[in-house]
């Protein structure tokens, strides 16, 4: 694809950086509290105007992304095409470098990437309801990734707060190259439908968080798919254990439904030297150190 023709948007890692699992819905829907953050780091997706909707795929990941009929970029740009008709499409060429079914929305990202290009052809503001539709129709996690900042996200993701500054989170993801689909995460946690789950309320967050309340506040959550997914994954607890003995790991935890754990340091450099450190231990591992924000 012409690099010069085409309009390029980024797809960046979701990080929950907390998920509370409130309880499950007479329609089946979890309905969650989370602090969603994101990466510098992500997949790449690009579209050529013109011509009838479709998708490449390549990148180190690509294998993982299964077929293409299927992919997420395909299904958010058709449910936009249901909703306003005459809709300027194109190719789509996505370059995938995260994991797949690994908890940091890959998918959800690479559809919302999707969406923003075809706003942007269509001259689509990005706070059209057509748009907004789009996304909830695509999945959970697309609508907090279509301006991808931190944000808190709630009730079975169709609720999106207002943009967080948060200070920036020197982090090292790590995923142990096991897919867990996050149907069966949440069938392993139980919960029938109208059922709660116990545990305190996801404490209420500022607009700017500073360092320090920052800390406190992940301090005092958790993340309520970390257990259904060590049970379906018990790689997991090795992830998470591998980063709290880490020099500097402050915090390591998973991410959505998993396998991805994350481990937050207080510098740059010890976030380098935690991913050198495990990238010579683990070496079949997805390692990846980066900024959350």
């Amino acid at each position: 694809m012409p690099r010069s023709e085409a309009l390029v948007a980024r797809a960046p890692a979701k990080v929950n950086l907390t998920l509370h699992v409130l309880g499950r819905r007479e329609d089946g829907f979890h309905v969650l509290d989370s602090l969603v953050a994101f990466s510098g780091f992500g997949d790449t997706l690009r579209l050529l105007p013109g011509g009838a909707l479709s998708l490449s795929v390549d990148g180190p990941t690509a294998g993982e992304a299964g077929d293409i009929a299927g992919n997420l970029v395909l299904r958010a740009a058709r449910a936009l095409q249901q909703r306003r008709g005459a809709l300027r499409v194109g190719a789509f060429h996505l370059t995938k470098r995260l994991p797949v079914a690994a908890g940091i929305g890959g998918g959800s990202s690479d559809a919302a990437a999707a969406l923003r290009l075809l706003a942007r052809l269509n001259g689509i503001a990005p706070d059209d309801p057509d748009l907004i539709a789009a996304a909830r129709a695509s999945g959970s996690d697309v609508p907090v990734c279509l301006d991808p900042r931190a944000r808190r996200m709630s009730g079975a993701g169709e609720t999106v707060g207002p943009v967080l500054e948060l200070p920036p989170l020197c982090a090292v993801l790590v995923n142990p190259r096991v897919a867990v689909p996050t149907p069966d995460v949440f069938r392993a946690l139980g919960l029938g439908a109208g059922e709660s789950l116990a545990g305190n309320a996801h404490p209420p967050l500022a607009a700017a968080l500073a360092p320090a309340a920052l800390w406190t506040l992940l301090e005092s959550t958790r993340n309520d798919l970390e257990a259904p997914a060590l049970r379906l994954a018990p790689v997991i607890a090795e992830v998470l254990a591998a980063l709290r003995a880490l020099p500097g790991c402050r915090l390591a935890r998973m991410s959505g439904s998993g396998a991805t754990v994350f481990g937050l340091f207080d510098t740059r450099s010890l976030a380098a030297a935690a991913s050198g450190a495990l990238r010579r231990r683990f070496p079949g591992w997805w390692i990846c150190a980066t900024l959350l924000r």
